[in-house]
């Protein structure tokens, strides 16, 4: 091998191989865009992104490593979450999930969301819009 020499393996190189994932519709509800980074907990994302939370537990957008996601106000669109990988543990950020994110743990994590104001299911928007 010479110096600065790139050896490339056999075969097509698989992300996130064997990892659950999602696709999810999310709305942006807010007068300003917002930016969501590539392994951000998608569950615990800006409150004014609407989404089914539930489906994002334990999840990251699909994306390469420090790439991020756009939403323009007003804007919906689908993205793909991806499972983390590991024991899942998610510490910090929102502190909506601060553990193992495990089934058994999603209804604490809801009632966290929903308690501090987190946008939820798109069929919830409705009645925000009108002011209820």
């Amino acid at each position: 091998m010479k110096p600065g020499q790139v050896q490339f393996g056999e075969g097509p190189i698989v992300c996130n191989a064997g990892r659950r994932t999602c696709e999810v519709d999310v709305e942006n509800t807010s007068d300003h865009t917002i930016f969501v980074s590539s392994h951000y907990p998608f569950f615990e994302v800006n409150r004014r992104l609407a989404f089914d939370r539930a489906q994002a537990w334990g999840m990251h957008l699909d994306l390469p490593a420090g790439d991020s996601e756009r939403w323009r106000p007003g804007q919906t669109r689908r993205v793909r979450l991806v499972a983390y990988a590991g024991h899942g543990v998610v510490r910090g950020f929102n502190g909506l999930t601060d553990g193992v994110a495990s089934p058994e743990r999603l209804a604490d994590g809801l009632a966290r969301a929903r308690d501090a104001g987190y946008c939820d299911r798109p069929e919830d928007l409705a009645g925000r819009r009108d002011g209820r």
